[in-house]
């Protein structure tokens, strides 16, 4: 066999000295072939020291991927930009010559709460002057606060329908005497007073039943089987069957209105999203299969949460709820979003948080790269706080604190991408495609345009962290139930998380939001639904219970 037909199988082991052949070619082949081996080995070890290293940190370690500011120092010079000047701040106020300590201590109760005014006096005995004897007068009064709890009480409704009829009338004068009308003698007229429409035709449930079931399970995670320990303690038997028969129930009475939060969300300039697994029980298969929950986030001119659901992750799921979009899409880097950006109606935003995530995986393997881009990207995140914290300073409105964000991107934000873009190519050809700080690299060169597009607009957020945490509340509540019974519970639960989720964004009570829903959606006019979008009726409910505006006074009053 000649040395350039030598496959690694025939070599023999270099360990044993007096078996290696003597022809330099074939020695230099089997030095060639243990070096590939040898980088190959290497380059397997990283990668699975580093996913070992993401599996044990995502089991026992941090959740949050903080870094130290310090560890930077150790590195690679770092990109450099002016130091703002430090704010100007009032000195605190001095006591006895040192500054005062800031307030601490127990906060005053809120005022909202009904009161139990409990007064405790002196006996007679007691009022009696210990000097002379005669009754002493109240003078004052103490008052002290203390927190207490009612538990949660169920009440019965008795809706009683009165029936009415005309005293007057000759018919009902004859079935009072007990004889039949005679001919000629008109009807009588009776009418029965009618009740307002159930949100469930028939049904045992008021809506406050069904509002604190929704938000029990959909923002309180409480299984419906822990529910229906609560109510047998309060001495209600409700079976979770029959809790789980009232869910899909409410979900079809509020799917007109949900139609209404999907078509304002398809409105806003820019729209946030991803999705999250969730176990469904497939009767065919005997066990779950995974579905999916995708979460689609509205900008602030659009402030509204929306779910949808899907029985699997195909491209298909997106297409369509996204299918009438025009506007800016922020998303990870899925393939199945490339239809609606090759359409040239959507654009793309990259998300930097995804692209940090990976160099942040990194730091095993290559400490000296990843901690470089880290740095970058958390004075990328430095200029977004800056605009923030101005923007609270000021007060501004919405549009002008977007000008204000898109000024600082453009002076601050653009050198550093600028900078950053051209040491990643420098480094993507000195480490290997496969290895993490490889994958990373390419990663954020491949997204590059994604990633670059949010300093051109200043409504345009950095990450799509928002549509992240809106998914953490699927991520708990299955943790909870386990999984959805079918595939139309998962699209029931998808109706119920936008409401309850969308007053949380919004900071409405949702058991009041949803309980005024259920009792005026039934006779509710289906051209006035915008009326009850979360934060019309929270406007609405505070005009309530201020009274109308005062009239300004003209000139001439």
């Amino acid at each position: 066999m000649s040395p350039t037909t030598t496959t690694p199988a025939a070599l023999p082991l270099a360990a044993d000295a007096e078996r290696l052949p003597d022809d330099p070619a074939l020695l230099k082949a089997m030095l060639a072939e243990l070096l590939r081996a040898l980088r190959d080995s290497r380059r397997e070890g990283e990668q699975l020291r580093a996913r070992l290293d993401a599996l044990l940190r995502r089991l026992f370690g941090p959740r949050a991927e903080r870094l130290d500011p310090g560890q930077l120092l150790l590195f690679a010079e770092m990109p450099t930009e002016p130091a703002p000047p430090p704010p100007a701040t009032e000195s605190p106020p001095m006591t006895n010559g040192r500054p005062a300590r800031p307030g601490h201590g127990r906060a005053p109760l809120p005022r909202h709460l009904p009161r139990d005014r409990r007064v405790h006096e002196l006996s007679a005995a007691e009022r009696a002057c210990p000097c002379c004897g005669q009754p002493r007068r109240v003078i004052g009064q103490e008052v002290s606060e203390q927190l207490d709890y009612v538990p949660a009480s169920l009440r019965v409704i008795e809706h009683v329908r009165l029936t009415y009829a005309c005293a007057g009338c000759s018919a009902l004068s004859a079935a009072a005497a007990g004889r039949a009308p005679a001919d000629g003698e008109a009807p009588p007229t009776i009418a029965t007073a009618a009740k307002p429409p159930p949100p469930i035709a028939k049904g045992l449930p008021g809506a406050g039943l069904l509002a604190h079931v929704i938000v029990s399970k959909y923002g309180d995670h409480l299984p419906l089987y822990r529910l229906e320990h609560i109510f047998a303690r309060q001495g209600v038997p409700l079976a979770r069957s029959t809790l789980c028969a009232w869910l899909p129930a409410c979900a079809e009475l509020l799917r007109p209105l949900y139609e209404v939060l999907r078509q304002r969300v398809l409105q806003a300039w820019t729209i946030q999203t991803d999705d999250t697994p969730v176990p469904v029980q497939d009767a065919t298969r005997g066990r779950t299969r995974p579905g999916r929950v995708w979460v689609y986030w509205g900008d602030a001119t659009q402030p509204y949460v929306v779910y949808a659901y899907t029985p699997t992750r195909e491209q298909a799921g997106p297409q369509g709820f996204l299918a009438d979009y025009l506007g800016y899409l922020q998303a990870d880097a899925y393939s199945g979003y490339d239809v609606l950006y090759a359409t040239g109606r959507i654009s793309e935003v990259g998300c930097w948080a995804h692209a940090r995530r990976k160099f942040y995986e990194a730091q095993a393997t290559d400490p000296e790269r990843a901690l470089w881009v880290l740095g970058v990207i958390r004075q990328l995140y430095r200029v977004e706080k800056e605009a923030d914290d101005e923007i609270a300073r000021r007060c501004l409105p919405l549009q002008q604190g977007w000008w204000l964000r898109l000024r600082l991107r453009q002076e601050q934000a653009v050198p550093l991408l600028t900078r950053l873009c051209q040491w990643l190519r420098e480094q993507q050809g000195q480490v290997l495609p496969k290895s993490p700080i490889g994958e990373a690299i390419g990663y954020a060169l491949n997204q590059w345009a994604a990633l670059w597009r949010y300093v051109t607009q200043g409504y345009l957020q950095i990450d799509n962290n928002a549509a992240e945490r809106a998914l953490r509340a699927i991520a708990v509540g299955r943790k909870n139930y386990l999984f959805f019974g079918s595939d139309a519970g998962g699209e029931t639960a998808a109706v119920l998380y936008t409401f309850v989720q969308s007053c949380k964004r919004l900071a409405i009570e949702p058991w009041r939001y949803l309980r005024d829903l259920l009792e005026r959606l039934p006779s509710w006019p289906g051209e006035r639904l915008e009326e009850m979008l979360p934060d019309r009726w929270a406007e609405a409910q505070r005009q309530a219970a201020t009274g109308p505006p005062a009239r300004e006074a003209t000139a001439g009053a």
